[in-house]
């Protein structure tokens, strides 16, 4: 069993476990779960042994997302919907390059 690492520590790392996600947003475990399994809480996986490991920034942004919509009553498909519409917008705005 691995040991479990300080809040400090989990709030500078910029990949974390849903276990951590959870101390991170007060979120429930199942939530976070069915959240991933629900394709709106994207992760990656590591290759050696299969933890999922979310990114922490991205990740706290989307969970917040969510919980503000489903305050508004919004379903699982509706905020599927959202998510994937906001994904199109961010695609089609113009990009700017740093010089």
């Amino acid at each position: 069993m691995s040991r479990r690492r300080s809040m400090e520590v989990i709030e500078k790392a910029e990949y974390v476990t849903i276990g951590e996600l959870v101390r991170l947003t007060d979120v429930r475990y199942s939530t976070l779960k069915f959240y991933t399994e629900e394709g709106i809480l994207p992760f990656e996986q590591q290759e050696e042994n299969m933890t999922r490991r979310y990114r922490r920034k991205e990740s706290v942004e989307r969970i917040s997302y969510i919980m503000k919509l489903r305050s508004e009553k919004k379903t699982i498909p509706e905020i599927k919907e959202i998510l994937k519409e906001g994904l199109k917008a961010a695609r089609r705005a113009p990009q700017f390059s740093k010089r």
